[in-house]
């Protein structure tokens, strides 16, 4: 027991260091997630609705857990019930304009109606469900059909609206307006007969062609459970484990709040799938922290935003877009996890080399270690909280459904929360994780239904097919030519639209011409357009997460955002290895080939970072830098020959700079007293 109160004095005393700043330095954590993340923007005061949100949302919730269990309902039920509750809930919690979150006092009735006409909608295809899979199929659509199919389209544009945002919306529209006039476009590349509205929103609503397909499938059967999941292992104090945890390994290192970061966020990313909520859940701790040390604000908030981009990419729960990429590559989602893990380590050991060599660079050492959590004492007394995510990759690997992986992973963490007493969970906190967990689905429900839209109209015009065409015509048939395209339309696409939404598009149109077209591997290539979703986030000119980074370091955001950018380098050439070498995705692998080159992709990365930070052991010139960043691209590219000469060059330049005199002047780390 005494043990325990030293390492939670411990904590709380990291803590205290994190948040003793002036006034000018503290922001809030809640004002940079409404500005940044629009998943954030619900109503604080909800008036006498409060109780109809917590019965509609615990309602789904237990739905869910339901049909987790039992199995689920045939997808023109199942799909419905998700997205009928899911709207409801959206229209009660998100106003009509972004601001009135923090002014309205209750639900507007205008609102209040449009829930109400969600749920009617949605639940009309639960009701009349033999008729419309039976007698409409001989006999036509009605009238009303005809009403509610349109209703279920415009109220699916205008909650993911404010769910969301308005890019997605745009491009919906844009769809839907392709779908209604392609006959007028001259050109034959892009030219179709065009579809009647009648006919166009019945297909896409009343069907499983358009929002009812793929992406809500997914997002209501394995997406929710695995939000729910990552409700439930918050409740238990992971994340404040987390951070011990990572400051017990990297602290007393060169740059070790900068590193703790880093190890934080990776390990958060395991249950969070949100690049920008994940900044500023563990930024609001780790950032002042690194300031603290002597790290700038720009690359404070850089180091964050990066890091947390990266928990999208790594394993077990990864985003909400890879449970769909199991769906759309009819591969195992136990096989995807396990495809990405050596991505992951290749970013994320890219993202940790150059907070390394930015440390080096401006002198800033580690933390004492009488400041820090004692690694063995933590993982005894609290090491029980890994066991929900043990048991997720037990049963994924096991060859178990993600449905039962997360069900059980639930009941874990549950179990787990028992065991302190300050995490305990009653009655009341469960059905409070219920709702949480309802809350947290919402803007992925939108998102996905709206990706719908975009699938249906894709695949009614042939577009897909078009585009991809086009791309392969555009690349001029060559691999890393038709790569690099594929790779901006990712990052402009991902500028305006969550990841999940952006992975839908790009694996309909931009994935077909590398796998159709060049012969790329399927989870290659959908894992290609995966990765470039994902770190839209921290490319510039519009680059969110470190845009919250840098509102809770008061950094200049553009800055922040370059800087997250060149720590995040590796994300921007590995994808082009692991399609040039699927190897690195575990695809008919070689033990010995693999290994070969995971090690000379680890020494890449420690010449791109150095490269990228312009320091390896010492304060590199620009000539070096220079020969630097081509020698860790050559360690990475799958030829022995080539990671030879990059090997070669890079010991060169080490010898070279260990010869200069060292003339960094190392800092004082943070001490309890600081």
């Amino acid at each position: 027991m005494k043990e325990q109160k030293q390492d939670e004095q411990l904590s709380d005393q990291m803590n205290a260091l994190s948040s003793k700043n002036d006034v000018t330095d503290t922001v809030s954590a809640d004002e940079i997630l409404e500005k940044y993340d629009r998943e954030s923007t619900y109503r604080k005061t909800l008036g006498r609705w409060v109780w109809v949100v917590s019965f509609l949302a615990i309602s789904l919730t237990l739905f869910h857990l339901y049909t987790a269990y039992r199995g689920s309902f045939e997808a023109r039920i199942q799909g419905p019930i998700h997205l009928g509750t899911g709207l409801g809930l959206i229209f009660l919690l998100y106003p009509i304009r972004k601001g009135l979150q923090r002014i309205q006092r209750t639900v507007p009735w205008y609102d209040v109606v449009l829930a109400c006409l969600s749920l009617a909608v949605g639940y009309y295809n639960v009701i009349f469900y033999e008729q419309l899979v039976t007698v409409r199929i001989v006999f036509g659509y009605e009238l009303l059909d005809f009403i509610v199919a349109s209703l279920g389209v415009l109220l699916v544009l205008e909650a993911a609206r404010r769910s969301v945002g308005l890019p997605i919306v745009i491009v919906s529209v844009a769809a839907l307006l392709y779908a209604m006039y392609g006959n007028l476009i001259p050109t034959k590349l892009f030219a179709h007969r065009g579809f009647a509205w009648h006919d166009l929103v019945a297909d896409l609503y009343l069907t499983t062609k358009g929002i009812y397909s793929t992406p809500i499938q997914v997002s209501s059967t394995f997406i929710f459970l695995f939000l729910l999941f990552g409700v439930m292992l918050i409740r238990t104090g992971i994340g404040a484990f987390f951070n011990d945890l990572a400051f017990a390994l990297t602290g007393r290192f060169t740059g070790g709040q900068g590193k703790a970061a880093v190890v934080a966020s990776a390990m958060q990313g395991m249950v969070s799938g949100s690049s920008v909520a994940n900044t500023v859940g563990s930024g609001s701790f780790t950032i002042p922290m690194m300031k603290k040390a002597g790290y700038r604000p720009e690359f404070a908030a850089a180091a964050e935003a990066s890091a947390s981009t990266g928990g999208q990419i790594m394993p077990p729960i990864m985003g909400a877009a890879a449970f769909i990429m199991a769906t759309y590559t009819e591969t195992p989602y136990s096989q995807i996890m396990l495809a990405a893990i050596i991505p992951a380590v290749l970013y994320f050991s890219g993202v940790f080399f150059g907070v390394h060599f930015e440390s080096r660079k401006n002198g800033i050492i580690g933390m004492p270690k009488s400041a820090l959590p004692n690694l063995k004492r933590l993982l005894v007394q609290r090491g029980y909280l890994l066991l929900p995510i043990l048991v997720i990759f037990y049963t994924l690997l096991s060859g178990r459904t993600p449905m039962r992986a997360a069900l059980l992973g639930i009941a874990v963490s549950f179990a787990v929360s028992l065991f302190r007493r300050d995490t305990r969970m009653t009655l009341k906190s469960v059905l409070g994780a219920m709702e949480q967990g309802a809350r947290t689905a919402l803007p992925v429900i939108a998102a996905c239904a709206c990706a719908g839209i975009i699938v249906g109209v894709v695949v009614q015009t042939g577009l897909g097919g078009r585009i991809a065409d086009g791309i392969i015509t555009l690349g001029g048939g060559q691999l890393y030519l038709t790569l690099f395209f594929t790779m901006i339309a990712c990052l402009i696409l991902g500028m305006g639209l969550p990841t999940t939404a952006n992975y839908v598009v790009t694996a309909t149109m931009a994935a077909p011409a590398l796998i159709l077209g060049l012969d790329v591997p399927v989870l290659a290539a959908h894992m290609f357009v995966f990765y470039f979703g994902i770190v839209a986030d921290i490319t510039p000119p519009v680059c969110l997460a470190a845009y919250a980074g840098a509102g809770i370091a008061r950094a200049n955001p553009f800055q922040s955002g370059v800087t997250a950018f060149k720590l995040a380098t590796a994300a921007y050439i590995v994808p082009f290895i692991f399609v040039a070498n699927p190897q690195l995705l575990l695809i008919d692998y070689e033990p010995v080939a693999l290994a070969i080159a995971i090690i000379t992709a680890l020494i890449g990365m420690v010449g791109i970072s150095s490269a990228v930070m312009g320091f390896l052991i010492r304060p590199a010139y620009a000539w070096e830098r220079l020969v630097l960043f081509p020698s860790g691209i050559l360690l990475i590219i799958p030829n022995i020959a080539a990671s030879a000469v990059g090997l070669l060059v890079v010991l060169l330049i080490m010898l070279l700079q260990s010869r200069r005199p060292q003339q960094t002047v190392y800092r004082q780390g943070v001490s309890p007293e600081a």
